[in-house]
């Protein structure tokens, strides 16, 4: 049994972890520090928590903890974290899974001298859909690849507490939408890359709301990355990898659970192939990242997303955000 301790009352811990953990028998959700007692009360009651720490510090030095949830903003993640790598703990921790490349680096010196797990929680990269594209593209039918296209939108209100519009929790669009299209160009294309070009659109508090970003991958492969949490938008989320023999889109690779489509558009054609897709419905990404997680805990799986995965990850969003003017998170 792997017993999880959760780092704050988080809108996302319910699907993220909660639910997928309630379908597993080999998973029980045992603990929650929050900084708002009353919340972590509330949140605890709501999700038939039984335990409610009085700090996070507490709640990882707990001897009934094998494993914890780190879903709190940005500038938690780095001082937490290697905190609970340091108490042997395994740590799955939300994504951006840290504020710079600094403290990722850091994060990862933690996991690699412990004996217990890091994993970023990159969820869409756990679901089969994706694992099918990434086959597509290296079965080579697209023959030389040219180019890549992402675009992650999300209309995100400024509110009193919203993290992504507080600058020094680690807020901005980049950081919570457009590190998505950064990953799946990294991943798409196998290397890593160097930022040629980004451009931002500012808010209050000196947040990114929109961010526009040219990437040159090896091979002089060029990624377009898109993403916007500007009132207005329109929400979405795709990709497009194209190559000399032609193209390949999917629409909704951040939860494929609730339906997307991967399509095939050979050079010339008039028509689309439909390589896969699917209605909403079954296993969530959560639920295929949960299983992935037990599996490293028990050492039974070799990682798909390491922590130098996620140090490269945060370099390039690092190097984004100097190309746009602005300063990475925490620097």
């Amino acid at each position: 049994m792997l017993r999880i301790g959760c780092l704050g009352a988080a809108k996302i811990t319910p699907k993220a972890m909660i639910a997928p953990a309630r379908g597993r028998a080999d998973v029980d959700v045992v603990a929650l520090a929050a900084r708002d007692a009353g919340r972590a009360l509330a949140f605890a009651q709501e999700h038939r928590i039984q335990i409610i720490e009085e700090s996070y510090e507490a709640l990882i030095e707990r001897d009934d903890i094998d494993a914890v949830y780190n879903a709190l903003p940005p500038s938690r993640h780095a001082e937490l974290t290697i905190k609970a790598l340091e108490a042997g703990k395994h740590v799955l921790c939300e994504k951006p899974l840290a504020m710079n490349a600094v403290e990722a680096r850091q994060m990862a010196e933690a996991a690699q001298l412990s004996d217990a797990v890091l994993l970023e929680a990159f969820h869409y990269r756990f679901h089969p859909a994706f694992d099918t594209l990434l086959e597509f593209v290296r079965s080579g039918e697209l023959g030389e690849l040219k180019g890549f296209k992402a675009v992650f939108n999300v209309e995100i209100p400024e509110r009193p507490g919203e993290i992504r519009h507080t600058l020094n929790v680690g807020g901005g669009a980049l950081m919570d939408l457009g590190c998505y299209p950064v990953h799946w160009a990294r991943t798409v294309l196998g290397s890593e890359g160097q930022v040629v070009s980004a451009v931002a659109r500012g808010g209050l508090g000196g947040i990114d709301l929109e961010m526009a970003a040219r990437i040159e991958f090896e091979g002089g492969v060029v990624a377009e990355l898109k993403t916007s949490m500007a009132m207005g938008v329109e929400r979405g989320a795709s990709l497009e990898v194209s190559g000399d023999k032609g193209r390949l889109m999917m629409n909704n690779p951040i939860a494929p659970h609730m339906g997307y489509r991967i399509e095939h558009w050979p050079e010339g054609a008039v028509a689309a192939t439909i390589i896969a897709q699917a209605p909403a419905g079954g296993l969530t990404t959560y639920d295929y990242q949960l299983a992935h997680f037990v599996d490293l805990a028990a050492g039974q799986a070799d990682t798909i997303l390491s922590p130098e995965d996620g140090v490269a990850n945060m370099a390039l969003i690092d190097g984004i955000y100097h190309a746009a003017g602005m300063s990475p998170r925490g620097m």
